[in-house]
């Protein structure tokens, strides 16, 4: 059986509640698969942190920051999906900043992940300039800023419209689709910049040797890059037409009308087990695999077996 249609506009209050769709023992399964993978991401990132401190790295580097973004991302899903173990009622009926914490500030970190690619990036292309280019090297503190900037701005709208679709019940799909429009947008340039960073690599011996000195290469960078470009941008680009195609036409096909959940998650406040095993396998697809494949390629080194390589190469 599924849910019947909710309105809210008629009752904004009743909590949103998920009917059996599926067989328990499908719905349950799918909880613990989704539950073990994004924890042993977290036990893998939580790892990597100790042994920057055994390897004595840099605390404070590109790799921490990104390593305890990621730590914490996978933390909140984690504790999202421990939810679903008992109580299905109880993972969505959260109050207004815990529901955005768990659901869609974890989308905010992702954005910042990505944001931080493209700093690390062009920080290799300014190392492997900077030797013939100086004047490169002015341009980082506005790099930085900008960055911030936009990250800062990504983290803004999507507090405001949280904060508005609580508020404003009757423009709840407006406020949404325009926060759909700003947050997909900033993906898509940034994985434009992003693709742009990777072409530049690409063409400079002196970037490869400095990534060879990091433990990694440019394939290696630009097989992880292009594939979180793509899966970045897809996402994007699917939830815009989606958001655009529904504003005419209900979807049914495929549960289309479930496209909210990947980061839209107050859009639609009411699933079913259908929708929420699309959810899951979306969030596997378009936020664990891109994540997974950065942390490793953030992971943390043994500089005394990274040196003995280098040597023989």
């Amino acid at each position: 059986m599924e849910a019947p249609e909710w309105d809210p506009l008629k009752n904004d209050t009743l909590p949103p509640t998920l009917t059996p769709a599926v067989p328990p023992y499908v719905k349950l399964g799918l909880t613990i698969v989704y539950t073990v993978f994004y924890s042993l991401l977290f036990v893998f990132i939580y790892v990597q942190l100790w042994l920057v401190l055994h390897y004595r790295h840099k605390r404070f580097s590109y790799q921490t920051v990104f390593l305890f973004l990621c730590l914490f991302w996978a933390s909140l899903r984690t504790v999202l999906f421990s939810f679903y173990f008992r109580d299905f009622v109880t993972a969505n009926s959260f109050s207004p900043f815990i529901f955005w914490l768990l659901y869609c500030f974890p989308v905010c970190l992702q954005f910042f992940t990505l944001t931080l690619m493209n700093l690390y990036f062009t920080q290799v292309i300014f190392k492997a300039k900077s030797k013939y280019s100086p004047e490169l090297l002015k341009y980082r503190l506005p790099l930085y800023l900008a960055s911030l900037f936009i990250s800062l701005l990504f983290l803004l709208v999507n507090l405001t419209c949280a904060v508005l679709v609580r508020t404003q019940n009757s423009e709840r799909k407006v406020i949404v689709s325009v926060r759909v429009a700003i947050n997909d947008t900033l993906f898509v340039l940034c994985a434009v910049s992003l693709s742009i960073c990777l072409y530049k690599i690409s063409k400079m011996s002196l970037a490869n040797i400095y990534l060879e000195s990091k433990g990694s290469s440019v394939c290696q960078v630009t097989s992880i890059g292009v594939t979180v470009i793509l899966l970045y941008t897809s996402r994007a680009c699917y939830n815009l037409f989606i958001l655009s195609f529904s504003q005419t036409k209900k979807v049914n096909s495929f549960d289309y009308d479930w496209y909210n959940v990947s980061d839209q998650a107050d859009l639609k406040c009411q699933l079913g087990d259908a929708g929420y095993i699309v959810f899951g396998v979306i969030l596997f697809v378009w936020e664990l695999l891109p994540t997974s494949l950065v942390v490793y390629f953030f992971r943390v080194r043994n500089p005394t077996k990274d040196l003995f390589l280098s040597r023989l190469l």
